[in-house]
């Protein structure tokens, strides 16, 4: 059996980096996000006037105790361990969005689907290799994009400032625990969504809705209004994994043939 959900896997995987628009889709998002805009922000503190606007609105959100003598290292960091981390709960989504969405109405639309009910394994079994690709995709793409991000950020910084920035912990409870599981939630509600849906399109546009609730914590962060620490993010990371976990206990249970071949 577990040749056969290796092989699914492998198939998924294979069939969107194959795609030209899906795969640039994987890596316009994650360069956005984790290399143009990031590079905007050092731009923006290195070269801005202290008086700048934007600039201000950098210094605002730190703590009053640290506004009063803030520096670029004190502002680049609040960048680095604030604001980025909330990207890498946006790019898993993203990821997984674009090979989830294509889990069924792909195969409805290759006519494999067929095929792919005839294979020994049960239903739940499929969707299970399902979301696994697509988990697996939106890791790896997460994984890769926190390198790029680094390696680019750092360089830039030491090149520009003469410093060097390290991220702290709250890093890795996003990178190990919040986006796994925000990312699991977004692809059992998408591959659900795929089984009914008519197009790869109808499917994506769950994810949509998903957004929502990071960008709002984005925008939290920018305004200063809840800035992150580790126990929000360790709260918000075992509530997700919980429903992540009940989620997809859920939708295997509920899934049927019928909901295929509708």
């Amino acid at each position: 059996m577990k040749n056969q959900i290796t092989a699914i896997i492998k198939k998924d995987i294979l069939g969107i980096i194959s795609n030209r628009r899906m795969f640039a889709i994987l890596l316009v998002v994650p360069i956005v996000l984790t290399v143009f805009i990031p590079t905007m922000f050092i731009l923006i503190v290195r070269f801005a006037p202290a008086e700048a606007a934007d600039f201000q609105k950098l210094l605002a959100m730190l703590p009053l105790p640290e506004q009063a003598e803030a520096s670029s290292e004190s502002i680049l960091r609040l960048v680095l361990n604030n604001i980025l981390p909330i990207f890498f709960m946006m790019i898993p989504i993203m990821a997984a969005s674009v090979m989830a969405a294509c889990s069924f109405v792909g195969e409805k639309e290759k006519k494999t689907l067929e095929t792919l009910l005839y294979c020994p394994l049960s239903l739940k079994q499929i969707f299970r290799a399902k979301v696994l690709a697509a988990f697996l995709l939106s890791m790896l793409v997460s994984a890769i994009s926190f390198v790029v991000m680094f390696v680019v950020l750092e360089t830039e910084i030491c090149l520009l400032a003469g410093f060097f920035l390290l991220p702290d912990a709250k890093w890795l409870l996003v990178l190990v625990l919040v986006a796994p599981a925000i990312s699991l939630i977004a692809i059992t509600l998408i591959v659900k969504a795929s089984a009914k849906a008519q197009s790869v399109e109808d499917a994506q546009q769950g994810a949509v809705f998903l957004i929502f609730p990071i960008i709002m914590l984005l925008v939290g962060q920018f305004t200063g209004v809840l800035l992150i620490n580790a126990g929000i993010l360790l709260a918000l990371g075992i509530v997700c994994a919980l429903l992540a976990v009940l989620l997809l206990k859920q939708s295997m249970s509920h899934f049927k043939y019928e909901t295929l071949l509708k």
